[in-house]
C-alpha cells in the first residue's frame, strides 16, 4: 500500500462510519480523503484533474440526493418542515446509546413529536408523517451509503500500486 491509499482509506472510513452520523459530512470528507491522496501521489493534470472534478460533481450530486429523498418522503406522506427538523433532531439523539436502535427510532419519535406537539397534528396524520420522513431519510441514507461505497471502491483501486509500497 502507497501513502495515498493508506491517506484515502482512513479518510474513506472515517466518512463511511460518519454516513450514518447526521452531524458528520461524511460525503466532503471522502472527497478532501480523495484530493489529499491524489496530492500526495503526485498531482498530474491528466487524469487527476477531470477525475477530481467528476467526483466534485458526484459530492454535489450526493448531498442533493440526500436532501430531495428526505423531502420526498416527508412530502409524498403528508409530513412538514417540522417533522423534518424533528427527524434531524431525533436522529442526532438517536446516536447516543441511550436508545435501542437509535438510529432509526430516533428520527422517527423526532418527526412524530414535531408532528404532534409543534404541528399539532392528528395522531394518525402525525404518525403517517412521521413514517413518510423516516422513509424520506432512510432512502438518502442508502443511496449516499452505495455511492459512498462505490465511490471509495474506486478510489481505493484507482490508487492501488504495489510498485509504491510502504512495507
Amino acid at each position: 500500500m502507497s501513502l495515498a491509499f493508506v491517506v484515502f482509506l482512513v479518510a474513506w472510513v472515517i466518512g463511511m462510519i460518519g454516513t450514518f452520523v447526521p452531524v458528520i459530512p461524511a460525503t466532503a470528507i471522502i472527497f478532501l480523503g480523495s484530493v489529499a491522496a491524489t496530492l500526495v501521489d503526485g498531482f498530474q493534470l491528466w487524469p487527476d484533474l477531470p477525475f477530481l472534478l467528476t467526483f466534485l460533481a458526484i459530492t454535489i450530486l450526493i448531498g442533493l440526493v440526500d436532501n430531495v429523498a428526505s423531502a420526498w418522503g416527508a412530502r409524498k406522506y403528508g409530513g412538514s418542515k417540522q417533522a423534518m427538523w424533528g427527524a434531524l433532531i431525533g436522529g442526532l439523539v438517536g446516536i447516543l446509546p441511550i436508545i435501542p436502535f437509535g438510529l432509526i427510532l430516533g428520527p422517527l419519535l423526532g418527526a412524530l413529536i414535531a408532528e404532534l406537539v409543534v404541528v399539532k397534528k392528528l395522531p394518525a396524520d402525525a404518525l403517517r408523517s412521521a413514517w413518510g420522513t423516516l422513509v424520506g431519510l432512510l432512502a438518502g441514507l442508502a443511496a449516499k451509503l452505495v455511492l459512498h461505497l462505490m465511490i471509495g471502491l474506486y478510489e481505493l483501486w484507482r490508487l492501488w500500486d504495489p510498485s509504491k509500497s510502504l512495507l
